[in-house]
């Protein structure tokens, strides 16, 4: 249990937080009895003493260790990312309690990071029930929501009364936590639904157990895959989600605490794959797997850079002729990233809604590139009056001269954001349609393909309507 407590000593002045991690260094490296310091320590809470460890030296780790209930240790390893670094420094046994202790996700992750003879020899150790738990969760692929879940929730059969279901609550509530919804199955052992407990405690005398369960209550099925699945579990506002097998049983539940750390990841490696690379990298990472992680895109965006840079050697007479149509390529292309970036971003938030027919889709297209136009419109506008007074004035060239240069610009501006608007909706809706992962259509790749389009856009305008047409060189 996650405790809340401090001390009388530690109340601060209001609105400033008491520096609890340096107050617990103190405490485990002062000389008070084991008894008087562990007192001390469990009156903070578990994730600020996993947050001091890093602080600390092997010897006062393991002093730590000595003061502190297998449990404790076992809640604080919860909240470490890099457990395994300290599981090493426990002896086995108190290795094997801490782990049996945990939260069956969460021992997996830890086993995961372990050296594989180690990890053997706690898993042998491992009461079979522990035992199960972990490879059931094991057995599933990282991108299955099965992987996610806990065996740590409340279960009860059916036929009992409402006072045999608080007694069964009880009973199990001393090993298990997650207690805020009781889950019920039937006589074969199938999902049934589910119990709020404030409205099985506040249950009026005679009240039918069978009243109080909401049998449309939502689940995922454990082989589901995380993407799928979790914009439909986000929808709720329940503590937990049942977890079934293929057969209607209850295996596990996916807890807020998860839902919340899913969304984080899947966060992260969205943002991962929009800034180019193939997946997240952390602080710990060698050298040797980033690189792995961001060269394939890099490769790629190196060609397709020597395409941009092919394209504009082709207008090698305009900008030798107009040398002053030069200073302008970068507004072009910045505003082209900007607008195609903005799409992006947009069409992979509405395609995370699985419902989304073709006709919803191409009016996602037809609106983005409406937007594109407007923009463009304004914006072109108003490049086509500043850039041109700018020539004017500052370059001191001639009022017609400054205005079919701003004009060109402005033309090119208004066709670059709508083309950067087009590609920034239709290339992850492409890559959905061919079962790849829209995140893909990464933020360097739409850039480059906008920079393509800019670049010929922007020459091309210049050199068919200031050269060919208006013969200004």
């Amino acid at each position: 249990m996650k405790k809340e407590k401090r001390t009388a000593a530690e109340l601060q002045l209001p609105g400033v937080r008491p520096d609890y991690e340096e107050k617990l260094i103190q405490i485990i490296r002062g000389n008070a009895s084991p008894r008087v310091m562990k007192e001390q320590v469990m009156d903070f809470h578990e994730n600020d003493i996993a947050a001091i460890l890093e602080d600390l030296n092997v010897q006062e780790r393991k002093k730590l260790y000595r003061i502190l209930d297998t449990g404790t240790i076992s809640d604080v390893f919860s909240y470490l990312d890099n457990g395994e670094k300290y599981l090493d420094e426990l002896s086995v046994r108190t290795a094997v309690e801490v782990i049996a202790q945990m939260d069956a996700d969460e021992a997996v992750g830890l086993l995961k990071r372990l050296e594989k003879t180690k990890k053997e020899t706690i898993l042998d150790l491992l009461d079979e029930k522990s035992k199960k738990n972990i490879r059931m969760i094991a057995a599933y692929e990282e991108e299955e929501i099965g992987s996610r879940m806990t065996t740590n929730f409340i279960q009860i059969g059916p036929g009992l009364t409402t006072a045999q279901a608080l007694e069964s609550l009880i009973a199990q509530a001393k090993y298990k936590d997650n207690i805020m919804t009781i889950y019920v199955t039937d006589e074969h052992q199938t999902f049934y639904g589910a119990i709020d407990l404030k409205e099985l405690m506040t249950a009026k005398e005679g009240v039918e157990l069978e009243e109080l369960i909401a049998t449309s209550y939502p689940y995922v099925y454990a082989g589901e895959d995380i993407e799928e699945c979790i914009e439909r579990l986000k929808d709720y506002s329940e503590d937990s989600i049942p977890v079934l097998d293929n057969e209607n049983r209850i295996l596990g539940v996916v807890t807020s605490q998860d839902l919340v750390e899913i969304v984080e990841e899947e966060m992260g490696e969205d943002y991962a794959k929009l800034a180019g690379l193939t997946a997240e990298e952390d602080l710990r990472e060698p050298l040797g797997e980033s690189l792995k992680k961001r060269m394939p895109w890099l490769v790629i965006l190196l060609g397709l850079g020597l395409v941009v840079s092919s394209v504009v050697s082709i207008f090698e007479e305009v900008v030798s002729q107009i040398t002053l149509i030069v200073y302008f390529q970068s507004l072009i292309l910045d505003m082209a990233g900007n607008v195609g970036t903005q799409s992006l971003a947009v069409t992979l938030r509405v395609l995370m809604d699985e419902s989304l027919t073709r006709k919803h889709k191409i009016g996602l297209i037809w609106k983005e590139v409406r937007v594109g136009f407007c923009n463009g419109m304004l914006l072109g506008s108003l490049s086509f009056l500043l850039i041109g007074a700018y020539i004017r004035v500052m370059q001191d060239k001639p009022l017609s001269f400054s205005y079919l240069i701003s004009g060109c610009i402005g033309a090119a501006l208004l066709i670059a954001m709508v083309v950067s608007s087009f590609t920034g909706a239709i290339i992850p809706i492409f890559f959905q349609k061919i079962k790849i992962d829209p995140a893909v259509a990464s933020g360097p790749l739409i850039t480059t393909i906008n920079d393509l389009a800019a670049v010929l856009s922007y020459y091309g305008l210049a050199w068919i309507f200031l050269l060919q047409v208006m013969h200004l060189a």
